[in-house]
């Protein structure tokens, strides 16, 4: 789920919308501060360095400045590990358990990204599916390369559905022959 929050012009008589990936907790007509100096509260953006250790944060920062990178899936997090003792890194354990040390000035979300268990219900039926998916990308149904002709497909051709020769390819084949 996205949100939409609403920024007053610093230089200009106007409002700036700006839009991202809410966190659970946020509704609407919330407050949301950003900033170094902003509170430590739910949907609130600030650098990581200024963040106690053991926050739990999502849409991090790789790099200052790059809009949010890491935990972005639903129900995903970040947590804060800690910092170096100058202040400029901080290390931060992402949604996979590895841990990853990035600037103090990356800012991020705190909260869990919202829409978590997005995934304990059941499709039940290839039209849920199909919904899904035209909302997103066209990738949804996939053929069998082998169910093919040999003109679309390596793996196309023959008087039955197979293969017929190892799938296993070299690196340095070119992309095309880089499926199945």
């Amino acid at each position: 789920p996205m949100c939409e929050v609403v920024f007053r012009d610093p230089y200009r008589y106007k409002l700036q919308k700006e839009r991202w990936i809410a966190v659970e907790g946020l509704h609407t007509g919330q407050f949301v501060f950003c900033g170094a100096k902003a509170q430590l509260a739910i949907g609130n953006v600030l650098p990581i360095g200024k963040m106690p250790e053991g926050t739990t944060v999502s849409m991090c920062e790789e790099k200052a400045a790059d809009r949010g990178r890491l935990a972005r899936a639903s129900g995903c997090t970040c947590l804060v590990v800690g910092h170096s003792d100058d202040g400029r890194k901080t290390r931060i354990r992402l949604p996979s358990g590895s841990r990853k040390t990035v600037p103090a000035t990356c800012r991020a979300i705190v909260g869990i990204a919202a829409g978590g268990g997005r995934l304990d219900k059941p499709v039940l039926k290839a039209g849920n599916n199909y919904h899904k998916y035209k909302v997103k990308r066209n990738c949804w149904p996939k053929v069998r390369g082998s169910a093919m002709n040999p003109v679309e497909h390596p793996h196309g051709g023959g008087n039955h559905q197979h293969v017929g020769h190892p799938t296993t390819i070299c690196r340095a084949a070119v992309p095309g022959q880089k499926v199945g």
